[in-house]
């Protein structure tokens, strides 16, 4: 400021003027700014023709939310009783609340278009979302919302017939249906196949790729912690790795007892391993489609499939026959499928030959596949809504 002005010399100098000149400019900034932003306000109400508010009542509306979307959540802590966030997109304003606080009854309907995702994996947790149904059903009947879509976290089995009734294709008042793994009724025009997803249940993070995620030499060939079941094929997965002295090439914790709650230390040794390790193993559990599928895909580390069909009522829709896992297969997910872990032992021998080049190459392609998995599935879920709830312009 002021040894500027000094410095011009003999003119006459007054020291204010420039702050008054700048408070002009700084004010005209303003004032323009606010008027663009109303202009842009006015413009997005008009195309915003659909509100959506979308109730959280499973760990999935998180996946849904905060990775696919890539939304935020207010507050950020997880712990929190009631969390909200909002965004727009095209034609459509979308809300989400999520939290323990969130019931039936309590909290501000601000929306026609309601979103619920609910857990119908067990007897218990359907009775809970039976609730849910039941209160949106009563608000559409006092005109309260005018339509309702499910997103569900369908049983490993199949067995969702319970939510049937409530389809409007069966006489009930959902529009649209949207369900974790291979469900044989799904057909693309009001039941859709959904992601299962990371486990956010565990607070699974958003995982930003990293310069050194796609480029630095990973310690280990391959990973696989979990759960081994007595007689499951994750039992021969192990023989199999230890008989060629592969599980010393690979970062290996096996568990005999499934563990619902992590601790930080073994959720931070579990996050190392996917990102420490080129592979990960992914053995058939209760379904073939699991966790560990997204969570390797966020940090680079390439899936290695079993790829069988599980005991149950999943299978083969109408629409597709590559089950299981017809949703990424459809979206040409660039996995190793195997049928036998026999094959590994081939596989890990090609791993170590492969140069660091190569392995960077092929991170890249598949971070890039996973975005882009992601970006497709919110893009389908916004266009089925808004195809399904805004009124057609066929007249």
């Amino acid at each position: 400021g002021f040894t500027d002005h000094v410095a011009l010399g003999n003119e006459e100098w007054n020291p204010w003027d420039a702050d008054e000149k700048s408070e002009l400019a700084a004010a005209q900034q303003r004032y323009e700014a606010n008027l663009k932003m109303i202009k842009y306000a006015r413009a997005h109400l008009e195309q915003t023709s659909l509100r959506v508010q979308i109730w959280g009542k499973a760990a999935i509306g998180l996946y849904l939310w905060q990775h696919i979307f890539g939304g935020h959540l207010e507050p950020a802590d997880v712990t929190s009783q009631w969390r909200e966030g909002s965004q727009n997109t095209g034609k459509t304003y979308f809300s989400f609340l999520t939290g323990p606080s969130v019931v039936p009854g309590y909290f501000s309907v601000e929306a026609e278009h309601v979103v619920l995702v609910l857990n119908g994996r067990e007897p218990a947790k359907i009775a809970y979302a039976t609730q849910w149904l039941h209160y949106a059903r009563t608000l559409m009947e006092s005109r309260k919302i005018q339509h309702v879509a499910v997103v569900l976290l369908g049983n490993e089995q199949c067995n969702n017939a319970w939510i049937q009734p409530y389809l409007k294709r069966n006489g009930g008042f959902v529009n649209l249906l949207f369900v974790t793994y291979d469900y044989a009724f799904v057909n693309e025009q009001d039941i859709f196949q959904w992601p299962l997803g990371v486990a956010t249940y565990r607070n699974f993070p958003v995982v930003e790729p990293s310069w050194s995620m796609l480029h630095d030499p990973r310690s280990y060939l391959c990973n696989f912690l979990g759960t081994v079941y007595k007689n499951s094929s994750r039992e021969t997965l192990i023989d199999i790795l230890k008989q060629d002295g592969l599980d010393k090439l690979c970062w290996i914790a096996a568990r005999e007892q499934w563990q619902a709650q992590e601790t930080n230390a073994s959720f931070k040794n579990y996050q190392d391993a996917l990102l420490q390790s080129d592979l990960t193993l992914c053995p058939v559990g209760i379904n073939t489609e699991c966790y560990r599928i997204y969570e390797a895909c966020s940090y680079g580390s390439l899936p290695v499939i079993e790829d069988v069909m599980t005991p149950g009522d999943c299978g083969n829709s109408s629409m597709y026959h590559s089950a299981p896992l017809q949703l990424l297969k459809t979206m040409g997910a660039p996995f190793i499928f195997i049928k036998n872990w026999k094959e590994l032992p081939a596989i890990l021998e090609k791993e170590k030959k492969m140069s660091l080049q190569e392995k960077i190459q092929r991170r890249k392609k598949l971070l890039e596949w996973y975005q882009n998995f992601k970006a497709w599935m919110r893009q389908k879920f916004i266009s089925t809504l808004e195809n399904s709830f805004l009124p057609s312009d066929k007249g």
